[in-house]
This record gives C-alpha cells, sequence and structure tokens, in this order.
C-alpha cells in the first residue's frame, strides 16, 4: 500500500520498518459509532483479535492504550502500569491534533507525536491481532509482537 494508493501514517511507518502486515479495508458506515466493532463485523473477525486504540490523560500526560473492542479500559491499571496515580480519557480533539488522526481511526502508529503506549497482555494470546490502520474502514492486521516493536509498547493487563 504506498501513499498514491491510500497508504496512511501507519502503513508507512510498517513499511519504513519493515514490518508485514495485512491491509484489511472495509466500508465504514457513517452512522456506526462503535468503530472497533464495527471492524470486527464486518470483517467476519473475532472482536477478542480486534483492537481499539484510546489516548488517554494520565495526570496531565498524553497515553496511548491499545484494548480489545470487546473489553473496557480500566483506567486505574493504565495509570499504574505508567507510575501514573489518575487517568481518564483523553479530550477527542486533543488525541486528533497530537496524533495526526481522526476519532475512529486512530492507529497506535505512525502517530505525529510519540506518546508512552500500552497494549493489554491478551493481544499475545493471538498470532495476529487487528488495529486500525489510520483512517476509519482501515485495520491492519499484524503480530502482537511486531505492533509492540512499532509502537514501543509495555504489554500490561489492562482491560476488564
Amino acid at each position: 500500500m504506498s501513499a498514491a494508493r491510500g497508504g496512511t501514517p501507519a502503513t508507512l511507518a510498517l513499511q519504513a520498518a519493515g514490518i508485514s502486515f495485512v491491509a484489511h479495508p472495509y466500508d465504514h458506515d457513517p452512522a456506526n459509532t462503535n468503530f472497533g466493532q464495527e471492524a470486527a463485523d464486518v470483517l467476519g473477525v473475532d472482536g477478542d483479535r480486534v483492537f481499539k486504540t484510546l489516548m488517554t490523560d494520565v495526570d496531565g500526560s498524553l497515553v496511548v492504550a491499545i484494548v480489545p473492542v470487546t473489553a473496557k479500559l480500566d483506567l486505574k491499571a493504565l495509570a499504574a502500569v505508567v507510575g501514573g496515580k489518575k487517568a481518564e480519557l483523553a479530550d477527542a480533539r486533543l488525541a486528533e491534533r497530537r496524533t495526526g488522526y481522526i476519532v475512529g481511526g486512530i492507529s497506535p502508529i505512525g502517530q505525529k507525536i510519540a506518546h508512552p503506549t500500552v497494549m493489554d497482555e491478551t493481544a499475545e494470546l493471538y498470532d495476529s491481532v487487528f488495529v486500525s490502520g489510520g483512517r476509519r474502514g482501515l485495520d491492519i492486521e499484524l503480530s502482537p509482537a511486531d505492533l509492540v516493536r512499532i509502537s514501543g509498547a509495555l504489554v500490561a493487563p489492562i482491560a476488564r
């Protein structure tokens, strides 16, 4: 996938790093705001293998959380993993400005500004996982180890 053919910062970063991935484009329904579950449903993939990217604010600093679309983010666990006291979801406009992506298409890969990243440990149960490819209607499939490598993620139990 090249920039001329719809490459995103995420896919370009993966290509530049020599990381193997599969792009899974799909028709996004603009009325659907449950972006991760929509991807799982449309792609016919178990929701436990599809991970959503949530931008959080931990004690005033943005932190990326990667959790299955079938789970909720445990904010207390996330804060503890990064040595913080309090975590909350970040303001959507701030998340968009800092990542370069729009809500519903925020990828943990290729963000405009690098942020500390934590991936839920359940990702390691699978040979491959799906995350946003950097726009609504595009998921990318890659190994959890490669996701950790490209994002610099810590792996910890942050989903409930």
